[in-house]
């Protein structure tokens, strides 16, 4: 991957440049699925956690958990969770507004005061689209999404997964970035646009 094509994943729609990973242990914690699937989307999670060399905890002792996947089939369920909008301010708002634009997800991020990653709240409705992709590549997809701070656009060309036969991977040049982008060696938050040339170099 180019340090052209790095930067553009990184770049906002407002022009602005912006490259952050976790600063701390991911702990997940998955809500309004079977039993039988929790293994699947904790094993997604888990999987990009070590790809980037990064670590995984019981507890986050000021969160409890710091990674919350909510998979529901209305947007107007959220605001009746108990104290999410304590997490996620303006939740009521936002539900009415995705409502109105037909999502069917989003992801919202908390940050320490260096701007390292705290927290990531991702929300999936459950929609056609979405019940008829495979548990696995769905999973997969949201690891993927939430292991960097990507661009809101940086992946409106091309999705980071890709089908080898019958299985779904992620795409080698999305694994090489993200293990670049998690070298100690570098920051764990960029705006600089050089950053794209710290990255292209580890891949």
């Amino acid at each position: 991957m180019t340090p052209q094509e790095i930067e553009a994943l990184f770049t906002r729609a407002d022009g602005s440049f912006l490259c952050a990973r976790w600063g701390r242990p991911i702990v997940p914690v998955v809500f309004g699925i079977e039993d039988a699937t929790l293994p699947v989307v904790k094993g997604a999670i888990e999987a990009v956690v070590a790809l980037a060399g990064h670590r995984m905890a019981e507890t986050d002792p000021e969160l409890g958990a710091n990674l919350m996947v909510f998979f529901f089939r209305d947007w107007a369920e959220l605001p009746q969770v108990p104290n999410l909008d304590r997490l996620v301010p303006g939740l009521a708002g936002l539900c009415t507004r995705l409502e109105a634009e037909g999502a069917n997800q989003y992801r919202a991020f908390r940050f320490d005061p260096d701007g390292a990653i705290r927290a990531a709240f991702v929300f999936l409705r459950m929609d056609d689209h979405l019940s008829a992709v495979p548990a696995e590549t769905l999973a997969l997809a949201q690891a993927v999404q939430i292991i960097l701070l990507w661009s809101d656009r940086a992946f409106a060309a091309g999705a980071p997964l890709v089908r080898a036969g019958e299985a779904v991977m992620l795409r080698p040049d999305i694994a090489a970035l993200i293990r670049a982008a998690y070298d100690p060696v570098l920051s764990a938050v960029a705006q600089d646009r050089s950053h794209a040339l710290r990255l292209a170099a580890r891949q």
